[in-house]
């Protein structure tokens, strides 16, 4: 099955760069050197390893590869916060003290650090992220899944434990408050019918990861009168989404677009500063022969035409309360797709 990846409206940066998208795509069954050596084998490059469950593939034809074990206390170099905090409660008459002990534990801690990702890899996903894909070039990350897939990579499907994910992170076209709001606007509006159309995996949503966002702050965000600057809209999404754990989590946006306002209001230390949409919501299904990464770009397209053409985002925000209003948003994921179809 060949499907073509759609071009979004707005294909360029505002300078006429061409817009780049990451990908993230989670699984077990295939460890950090065995999936990095997939990758130099499609893509060229060197195989760094850097410990038993992290890899990097640098200056392949795309750029760099990371792969890794999803789980911070496996890596060297990320120490599990607690003993960063027992460090730093160490007193002015304790410092001695405090740094053999602090020498020992680092030295435990380093000691064990295979073993946890060994523990862990049993039940938490490793990850390759892909570098930033110019979009006309996202088909050559397909051939990616598929080797994946033959080399024994197991994605969300293969257990109800695997609640393993795709994300897809493209860069954004403008930086202005209005293009940022319209695009959240036309997620609102499609949210119940992208899960419809990719059968979120159970396990996924019973993590909390992708958790859908609030009606009530839906309702509000998808009138049309609803045009704040972009502090009034950082505000607003802050108060009614004080996590990263969305479908679509904007932090990493606000903190490269608006720094100060989201320093002021949020301390979070892994919110990394990015002029990307991180989009969370598909399922990473390696091993199913008709899953395509086209498919799950296709979808998030719609979402930018939508964005892109105010009076349709304007029409199906007055419809979407007035389901709401009626408690029929049981039905918005069928009407939603009916008017795409239009």
């Amino acid at each position: 099955m060949n499907t073509a990846f759609r071009t979004p409206p707005h294909p360029t940066t505002t300078d006429g760069a061409p817009r780049t998208v990451g990908v993230e795509v989670e699984f077990a069954n295939l460890d950090a050197p065995s999936a990095a050596a997939v990758v130099r084998s499609l893509y060229g490059g060197a195989l760094e390893p850097e410990s038993p469950h992290r890899c990097r593939v640098t200056g392949t034809r795309l750029g760099d590869f990371a792969v890794e074990l999803d789980m911070r206390s496996a890596h060297p170099g990320k120490a599990p916060d607690k003993v960063e905090a027992d460090k730093a409660e160490a007193g002015p008459t304790d410092k001695g003290l405090g740094k053999t002990v602090g020498k020992a534990v680092d030295g435990v801690v380093e000691a064990l650090r295979p073993w946890w990702g060994n523990i862990g890899s049993l039940v938490m996903p490793f990850e390759i992220a892909a570098p930033p894909v110019p979009i006309a070039r996202l088909a050559e990350l397909e051939p990616l899944f598929s080797a994946l897939s033959d080399q024994g990579a197991a994605g969300t499907d293969a257990s109800p434990l695997f609640a393993f994910g795709l994300h897809l992170n493209p860069q954004v076209a403008r930086t202005d408050g209005e293009y940022v709001l319209d695009h959240l606007k036309a997620f609102l509006l499609l949210a119940p019918w992208l899960r419809r159309e990719i059968r979120v995996d159970p396990t996924r949503r019973l993590t909390g990861f992708i958790a859908a966002f609030p009606v009530d702050y839906a309702v509000k965000v998808v009138d049309p009168a609803y045009r704040p600057d972009l502090d009034g809209l950082i505000g607003d999404y802050l108060e009614a989404n004080p996590t990263r754990n969305r479908e679509l989590d904007l932090f990493p946006l606000f903190a490269h677009l608006a720094p100060q306002t989201m320093a002021a209001k949020l301390a979070d230390p892994h919110v990394r500063p990015r002029p990307t949409f991180h989009y969370r919501l598909p399922n990473a299904r390696l091993g199913d022969p008709d899953w395509r990464l086209a498919q799950d770009w296709n979808r998030w397209v719609a979402v930018e035409e939508l964005a892109a053409d105010r009076s349709r985002l304007d029409a199906l925000g007055t419809d979407f309360r007035a389901f709401a209003a009626r408690k029929a948003l049981d039905d918005w994921a069928a009407e939603a797709g009916r008017r795409l179809a239009v």
